[in-house]
């Protein structure tokens, strides 16, 4: 009974409040627009679930486009600063010359700058560059905040590793760009997996960039097109929101369902170094 009051009651409350989210949007997207308005109705359950919010979704507005808009947006962003930031991590965690210090700290409070700051200057550069409503433009932009932050974070993985390998390797003649492709990378999957679950939901959920320089319908992403699209007004289609919501936080919740251990394991290493 002891047991059950200090760990399962607590850990049961927790799991009902991180879920009752997903619940109410689940509850909210198949409920009828008359139960949707009704004061008299329980508003923790439907008496008449309907799919008519779903099917208003996916064939009355363009939530399929958008939905292949962020997927396309934010794999391609991922790739693009988990690629660039594993070779700038390398460099500032092996390679000794003066400053490695002072420039890692550097990337990382580059990360810390609001990009309702950046955006100012970024949308005067995609002005000149002729980048306005260009749906892969967005790739390069979400990169600006996504580099800093996951360079940061495979320094502190890297460091985590052994110098001893890489040493052994070279005195076995090993060249530098054989330890990091055939040594380092193998052991910095961990690290690898937990920079690409960041960047992949922070490109997921991303908004203000999205909305300030897309204006095309066909070009929005899923957060934008839900809030633009299904609020006019003062008024909200409350169950295609749901219905939008819902499916759109789908794939990150895959994401972390499958490659949860390589994420802890990732952030344990670089809490290490």
């Amino acid at each position: 009974m002891r047991r059950a009051l200090t760990l399962w009651l607590p850990l049961l409350a927790f799991a009902v409040f991180l879920l009752f989210p997903f619940y109410w949007m689940v509850l909210t997207s198949i409920k009828p627009n008359e139960e949707l308005v009704s004061v008299s109705a329980n508003p923790f359950w439907v008496s008449r679930p309907t799919l008519e919010h779903v099917k208003f979704l996916l064939t009355g507005t363009n939530y399929p486009r958008w939905f292949w808009n962020t997927m396309a947006v934010a794999s391609a962003a991922t790739l693009l600063s988990v690629s660039v930031s594993f070779l700038a991590a390398f460099a500032l965690a092996r390679l000794r010359f003066r400053g490695a210090e002072g420039v890692s700290l550097g990337i990382y409070l580059a990360y810390l700058i609001p990009p309702a700051i950046l955006f100012i200057p970024l949308a005067e550069v995609m002005l000149k560059l002729g980048w306005f409503d260009h749906l892969w433009a967005l790739v390069p932009v979400y990169s600006t905040f996504l580099i800093p932050f996951c360079t940061w974070l495979l320094v502190g993985y890297l460091k985590s590793i052994p110098r001893e390998m890489e040493e052994a390797a070279m005195v076995d003649g090993a060249s530098r760009l054989r330890i990091l492709f055939q040594i380092i990378l193998p052991l910095s999957v961990p690290g690898l997996v937990s920079a690409f679950i960041f960047c992949f939901t922070l490109s997921w959920n991303e908004y203000l960039y999205a909305l300030v320089f897309m204006s095309s319908p066909e070009h929005k992403t899923v957060p934008v097109g839900l809030a633009t699209e299904l609020v006019r007004g003062d008024i909200y289609q409350w169950g295609p929101l749901m219905a939008g919501a819902l499916l759109g936080s789908l794939p990150v919740a895959i994401v972390y369902f499958f490659f949860v251990e390589y994420y802890v394991a990732g952030m344990s290493g670089a809490l290490k170094g």
